[in-house]
């Protein structure tokens, strides 16, 4: 996501010359190729020309610290701009009622019963909410199916009720199943069509009439480019909605919809999907966007999400093992195990500052630890406990049953005590100041 935008911005921000004041005359060409790439990235025209006026106003006449390039300060004024195009802030949801119903909205294709299962997932494990499913798209044949599917995989319940056809009835239906039934929050699943008509919007409008939900999302596809942004427009003007929420951002997206929605319909991107996985779900932050367009990476949403993966009582089982140096390959694989609930591996690397362009033409995704994980279910529980038996004959064997070949088999043991000298070696200076003081020198 965002790649081609942020090339082209950094290519942008080269052409600023000029020593110790931004001028008309060095500025004009600079923005001229910010709003041709942000047109490129699908950003509707007039938020384009309204964001290069707005960056020109506050950067005409401003004084260059000596320690800072002209480049570098037009960086860190189309940084905050940008921010504040896409909201300045992040807005939570409104969930006051007992319970809180909130109703989804889009198109059919736009992924709202995936994160309808996303957010009852996100909910249930960060809010510790006790989440209902309803399962209001009556025309989709599998789409009640699908629904249940995901209910079972995130342990969440589903109501539906297969013989009714009245999308209303079955929200009430389910929202009087919650009451009963102890569950504090209810997220309501409508049905979407491949284009706006007038059925489906009064089908959701009587919908909200009915439940009078807390909350209405908006959930829409950002591959879709700059239709999303006028399918918005559309949807608001009838339901008024509270927020919007972009998914498959991970997909081969100009960004141009992140950018546009906020300002053309006036309502906050709330949350973005950014895979297929149910934990593939993000708080829409517009500074740490903002930060990601600019290739400055996103180091906070890359600690949230790994201490959504943390688990106390693991990591002290974990590091008394390192400190007696009995880390295993059964360790091993399940760090890798968490390491890919955080989502999609090129993903994260992007978010550690100065890496996503390094990577930017790797092909780097989940199937990496693949021949990892084959090789280490290829061991016997001895073998992944006590790595030392693993001779030659062993080695072969075990490439012979992951369909690796012994280089590869070699090169995974040669990593692995690599990382079990380094762990019993960071283990050890944790436990004597002295000699952390020598690592840090």
């Amino acid at each position: 996501m965002f790649e081609n935008l942020s090339d082209r911005l950094e290519r942008s921000f080269k052409i600023l010359k000029g020593e110790g004041k931004i001028t008309e005359i060095n500025v004009a060409e600079t923005l001229k190729d910010v709003r041709r790439a942000l047109l490129d990235a699908d950003v509707n025209y007039k938020v384009a020309k309204t964001f290069t006026d707005t960056v020109k106003e506050q950067a005409l006449g401003q004084n260059v610290l000596t320690s800072v390039k002209p480049s570098q300060l037009m960086v860190k004024i189309v940084h905050d701009e940008l921010a504040k195009l896409m909201g300045g802030s992040s807005v939570d949801i409104n969930m006051k009622s007992k319970p809180s119903v909130i109703l989804m909205s889009g198109l059919q294709g736009s992924g709202k019963t995936t994160f309808s299962g996303k957010l009852a997932k996100m909910l249930k494990t960060k809010r510790g909410k006790n989440p209902l499913l309803v399962a209001c798209d009556v025309y989709r044949p599998a789409a009640v199916e699908q629904l249940r599917i995901l209910g079972e995989q995130i342990e969440v319940a589903v109501y539906s009720d297969l013989g009714n056809n009245n999308p209303i009835s079955i929200a009430n239906a389910g929202i009087k199943f919650a009451r009963e039934n102890g569950h504090d929050l209810v997220i309501i699943d409508t049905a979407g069509r491949l284009a706006v008509d007038e059925l489906m919007m009064n089908e959701i409008a009587a919908i909200k009439a009915a439940v009078k939900p807390d909350e209405i999302l908006f959930v829409v596809d950002s591959m879709t480019g700059q239709d999303a942004v006028n399918t918005a427009k559309e949807f608001n003007d009838r339901l008024d909605f509270d927020g919007v929420v972009l998914t498959k951002l991970d997909g081969d997206t100009r960004g141009g919809a992140a950018l546009s929605i906020r300002s053309v319909v006036n309502k906050p991107i709330k949350f973005v999907g950014t895979g297929e996985k149910m934990e593939a779900l993000d708080v829409f932050h517009p500074d740490r966007m903002a930060d990601r367009i600019l290739g400055m990476g996103d180091i906070v949403s890359l600690v949230e999400r790994a201490q959504d993966q943390y688990n106390e009582e693991e990591a002290r089982r974990l590091q008394k093992k390192i400190a007696k140096n009995q880390f295993d390959f059964n360790d091993f694989l399940s760090q890798i195990q968490q390491i890919k609930k955080m989502g999609n591996i090129k993903d994260l690397a992007a978010m550690i500052p100065g890496v996503g362009k390094a990577i930017k033409d790797i092909d780097l995704d989940d199937n990496a630890f693949k021949s990892v994980e084959a090789i280490i279910h290829s061991m016997t529980p001895k073998e992944r406990e006590n790595p030392q038996l693993l001779n030659g004959s062993r080695r072969q064997r075990i490439a012979n049953g992951s369909g690796t070949n012994i280089q590869e088999v070699n090169r995974l043991l040669k990593q692995f005590e690599e990382t079990r000298k380094m762990m019993k070696m960071v283990t050890t200076a944790q436990s004597n100041p002295s000699l952390m003081k020598k690592m840090r020198r």
